[in-house]
């Protein structure tokens, strides 16, 4: 399936992203992979760059650059989250950050005003997007994918792979009939194996879905499915950052995997 067009957005001055448009009914989204904050910003953020990698998805969108419609966010979520509900989109207390603290005290209310207004509009693009393919394919699946850290103590602290499977799949938000389909992408990872070994992948343990897969949801109900992808950070040491290469692209062929597996199920049956 051949990508049809290419398209760089610049949301005004203060979030970027990237579209990438396919002839399919499938969605690759990575909205938490950006790492740029806008020199506008810049100056009002306390944390340094180490800081706001760690809370960060790196990695992800090279994991989605399958041949469907994608969707890569490049601004960092420090900047602005379009993870979460416009009024917590802005990180102004530590609570909404793992208790960091964010900002200076003085960050300008015209920048926050611009940033939640980007926020609204990505939304009206996102939006735009799904019912384009709708229109086109009657449905859509949308492989949202994202990362979370597994030792918060510290570089050395073991993983505790009871709490944290390799693979957590949110899809709390998901209308019932789109049951095959889960069990189909569940099913394909199953039969795969991860550098030799089985996966482990289990729903709802770790995270259901965030904003976006809420939205999406809420606004097209039972036109389509989200399925919110959450690796745990063994593709990476999440403290300082540095890739292992063949695991981000053993998942990279997972997920292409899944996603042939899934196009070959009758979801236009649904």
């Amino acid at each position: 399936m051949l990508l049809l067009t290419k398209e760089k957005i610049d949301m005004a001055s203060l979030f970027r992203y990237s579209v990438h448009f396919a002839d399919s009914p499938f969605w690759a989204f990575a909205i938490h992979d950006g790492h740029q904050v806008d020199p506008t910003a810049e100056q009002f953020i306390l944390l340094d760059e180490t800081q706001r990698l760690r809370e960060e998805d790196p990695y992800t969108a090279s994991m989605v650059e399958l041949p469907v419609n994608q969707l890569f966010v490049a601004t960092s979520r420090f900047q602005l989250d379009v993870n979460r509900k416009v009024e917590d989109s802005v990180y102004l207390r530590p609570d909404q950050a793992w208790g960091l603290e964010v900002w200076r005290d003085t960050l300008p209310s015209t920048i926050l005003q611009q940033l939640y207004d980007e926020h609204q509009k990505f939304y009206q693009q996102i939006d735009s997007y799904i019912q384009h393919t709708i229109d086109k394919h009657g449905f859509f699946v949308a492989f949202d994918v994202h990362s979370y850290n597994a030792q918060r103590i510290s570089e050395e602290q073991p993983v505790d792979k009871q709490a944290n499977p390799q693979i957590n799949l949110g899809t709390h938000y998901n209308n019932e009939k789109w049951r095959s389909v889960i069990n189909g992408f569940i099913n394909s990872v199953q039969e795969q194996q991860l550098l030799g070994k089985a996966i482990d992948i289990r729903e709802n343990v770790k995270f259901k879905g965030g904003y976006l897969a809420q939205h999406i949801l809420q606004k097209f109900r039972d036109r389509g499915c989200v399925l919110s992808i959450e690796f745990r950070k063994d593709f990476m040491n999440e403290w300082t950052g540095l890739p292992y290469q063949p695991v981000i692209l053993e998942y990279k062929q997972l997920l292409l995997h899944t996603l042939k597996d899934l196009q070959k199920l009758d979801i236009y049956g649904v």
